[in-house]
C-alpha cells in the first residue's frame, strides 16, 4: 500500500520561521495603505498574510473594489497587469517580474490579431490567463470559475474565438453546447496530470472524491466527480460528506483547503508515475512561475515598490472593457429555465 505522506505536498513551514518577515509586511501594509491579494497557488507563508486568497475571479473581484493605494499582487504578472487595468491610478506590485505563465506565453498578442481578421464575425472570448495586450484585442474576458455562464450569454449570431486555454475552452464546449474556434495552447502544470495516475489513486483509495480543475486534459477530466475552478474546489470540499479527495490542480491549493476544511484529507496528484515506486519522492504539480514568489520579496516590494506593473494608457483603456463585462455578467443571477 502507497504512504498517504510520500502523496501530499510540502506541509506548511513553520510558522516562527516566517513571524519576523510577517511582522514587517503587516507594518508595511499599515504604513502604504496596501492590501495584499494572493492566489491559492502562492506558497502557504504568502497565503498566510494575505487579505484575501483566492482564484482569478474573486481577485479581480477584490482588486475592482478595493480601496487601497498600493495592490501588492502575489500571483503572476497577467493577475497584477489584471488589478492594474482595473485600478489604473493605483500602485500595483508584483514580487516577482518574472512569475509569467506558460498560457499567457502561448498568446501573443500580434497573432491573435491576425486569426482574427480571417473572420470579422469573430466574438473573442479570452481566458484571464493572457496579457493585457492580449485583453485589449477580446470582447469579454473569462476565468474558470465563470466561463460556462459567459459562454452561454455570448452573441448567438457570431462565431466564438476561445483562447488562450484549449482544455477549458473543450470543457467549456461539453457545458454549454455552444461550438467555439479554440487557441491551441494550455497550462504546462494541468497538461502534466495523466490519467494512469488518476486510476491508480482511485485503486487506492477508493472512497476519495476526484477534483479537477478544467485546465486538465479531457481524459483526466473525464475521471473527475467534480470539474470546477479552484475556488469551486474549496466549496465542493467543504459540502460533501466525503472525508478524502484527490486534487487535480496546483498543489498550493492544499493549504487553503486544510485551514477550511479541517477533519479532512486531501491528496495531491502526481505529475510523474511515482505509483511505481511509492517510495521515491512525490513530483505534486507545482507551477514554476507561482512558486517564484517568496515571502522575502513581497516584503521587498513593499519596501522598494517595486518591481511594480505598468502599462500603456490605451491598453487599460480597450481591456477595461471586456474586463468590466466579465464582472458585470458574473454578478448577474442565473436565468432559470421556464
Amino acid at each position: 500500500m502507497i504512504d498517504v505522506a510520500e502523496i501530499q505536498p510540502r506541509g506548511a513551514m513553520a510558522k516562527k520561521q516566517f513571524e519576523p518577515l510577517a511582522k514587517e509586511i503587516f507594518a508595511l501594509k499599515k504604513q502604504l495603505n496596501a492590501v495584499i491579494l494572493a492566489h491559492n497557488y502562492q506558497v502557504p507563508e504568502i497565503q498566510d498574510v494575505a487579505d484575501f486568497v483566492g482564484d482569478s475571479l474573486g481577485l479581480a473581484q477584490q482588486a475592482a473594489k478595493t480601496d487601497a493605494a498600493v495592490i501588492v499582487f502575489c500571483g503572476v504578472h497577467f493577475m497584477a497587469e489584471t488589478a492594474k487595468i482595473l485600478n489604473p491610478d493605483k500602485i500595483v506590485v508584483l514580487p516577482d517580474k518574472d512569475a509569467g505563465c506558460s498560457l499567457e506565453e502561448s498568446c501573443p498578442a500580434e497573432k491573435l490579431a491576425a486569426l482574427q481578421k480571417t473572420n470579422p464575425n469573430f466574438w473573442t472570448i479570452a481566458y484571464i490567463n493572457c496579457s493585457a495586450a492580449v485583453k485589449a484585442l477580446c470582447d469579454v474576458i473569462v476565468t474558470s470559475g465563470n466561463a460556462e455562464k459567459i459562454v452561454a450569454a455570448a452573441p448567438k449570431d457570431r462565431d466564438l474565438l476561445f483562447v488562450p486555454d484549449e482544455n477549458l475552452g473543450q470543457w467549456v464546449m461539453e457545458q454549454t453546447g455552444r461550438p467555439m474556434t479554440l487557441w491551441k495552447g494550455n497550462c504546462y502544470a494541468h497538461v502534466e496530470f495523466q490519467r494512469e495516475n488518476i486510476l491508480k489513486l482511485r485503486q487506492h483509495f477508493p472512497d476519495a472524491k476526484v477534483v479537477v480543475h478544467p485546465e486538465s486534459l479531457r481524459a483526466v477530466r473525464e475521471l473527475a466527480d467534480s470539474v470546477c475552478s479552484t475556488e469551486k474546489m474549496i466549496t465542493y470540499c467543504k459540502a460533501s460528506p466525503a472525508k478524502r479527495f484527490v486534487i487535480v490542480t496546483e498543489s498550493g491549493i492544499i493549504h487553503r483547503m486544510q485551514k477550511e476544511c479541517p477533519g479532512k484529507e486531501f491528496i495531491c496528484t502526481p505529475t510523474v508515475d511515482a505509483m511505481r515506486a511509492p517510495t521515491d519522492p512525490c513530483h505534486c504539480s507545482e507551477c514554476k512561475f507561482m512558486k517564484l514568489n517568496t515571502l522575502e520579496k513581497v516584503r521587498d516590494c513593499m519596501k522598494n515598490l517595486a518591481p511594480r506593473v505598468e502599462l500603456p494608457p490605451e491598453i487599460i483603456r480597450r481591456a477595461r472593457l471586456p474586463m468590466e463585462r466579465m464582472l458585470e455578467i458574473s454578478a448577474k443571477p442565473v436565468e432559470k429555465a421556464n
